[in-house]
């Protein structure tokens, strides 16, 4: 189920106070003025936007909006959970058939466990489900990075636009020469074109990729753990056995805190059965 991410505008908003800070601390609240120029903003968004359209159809540059959507949301993805789904579907296959997960299916939400437990329900061999459920992670990771590019893009781009304002000020700096005055705050507002599309770049569009693509490395992950758990009921594996398989998938430490735990009802069922 997807939840709101806070960690990503916290993040860009951190990265915003720690430059005013560097302006206040340096300049004083009168210096913030000085750092704000329409005309480089218009530069910066407008070349941005222009490479884009140029770079990308309009279908893809239409993802742009959804794709960024989604560095904002986190999916809650636990690995222990899904284990022991696939352990309780294993033990009622064996217990009762394939045909009874139908009914299991009904607190499930995710469509991707739906459709591999209804492949092997139907009696899909294990090898053509791997197939068809690999299939679905290929198209997903393609369509995740196609999303991703324009981001990456955006990323590439700011920077470079932030660098032919600059060129763009010099130029106009150049001219007048003749009166040294105005040389200073000419080459300061040059300046700023690639400040904007360098922050652009380093706290908006590259991080945000970034985070696109582990969220993309963790939902296959995901789907890995359940192409392994749907082969396993299918082919009837005895639960314990496929519990160990799948908690290779666990970390380090999600082993070690689920011996503890393991452990701790185990005694809890001693202690109760002492009192019995």
């Amino acid at each position: 189920m997807s939840k709101r991410d806070f960690l990503t505008p916290i993040g860009i908003t951190l990265g915003f106070i720690m430059v005013m800070f560097g302006i206040l601390t340096n300049a004083g609240l009168d210096g913030v003025t000085s750092f704000m120029q329409v005309s480089s903003v218009v530069i910066v968004l407008g070349g941005l936007a222009a490479a884009l359209l140029v770079n990308f159809n309009f279908n893809e540059i239409k993802l742009t909006f959804r794709v960024s959507k989604e560095a904002f949301k986190k999916n809650d993805m636990n690995v222990r959970e899904l284990i022991q789904l696939f352990v309780r579907l294993s033990e009622r296959a064996r217990r009762e058939g394939l045909l009874a997960l139908e009914a299991e299916l009904e607190d499930v939400e995710d469509p991707y466990i739906k459709k591999g437990v209804l492949l092997a329900v139907d009696g899909i061999e294990p090898d053509v489900i791997n197939d068809i459920l690999s299939a679905e992670i290929t198209a997903l990771e393609e369509r995740h990075y196609r999303g991703r590019t324009i981001i990456e893009k955006a990323g590439e781009y700011a920077p470079a636009w932030g660098m032919i304002g600059t060129l763009i000020g010099l130029v106009l700096m150049l001219q007048s020469l003749t009166d040294p005055e105005t040389l200073g705050p000419k080459m300061a507002v040059a300046l700023l074109t690639t400040l904007y599309g360098t922050l652009l770049a380093n706290l908006v569009f590259l991080p945000m990729a970034g985070k696109l693509a582990n969220k993309t490395d963790q939902e296959i992950f995901a789907k890995q753990i359940i192409i392994e758990g749907v082969i396993g009921v299918q082919s009837g594996q005895n639960p314990k056995i496929l519990e160990e398989k799948l908690s290779a998938f666990l970390s380090e430490e999600d082993k070690l805190r689920v011996e503890a735990s393991e452990k701790q009802e185990a005694e809890q069922v001693k202690e109760a059965a002492n009192e019995a």
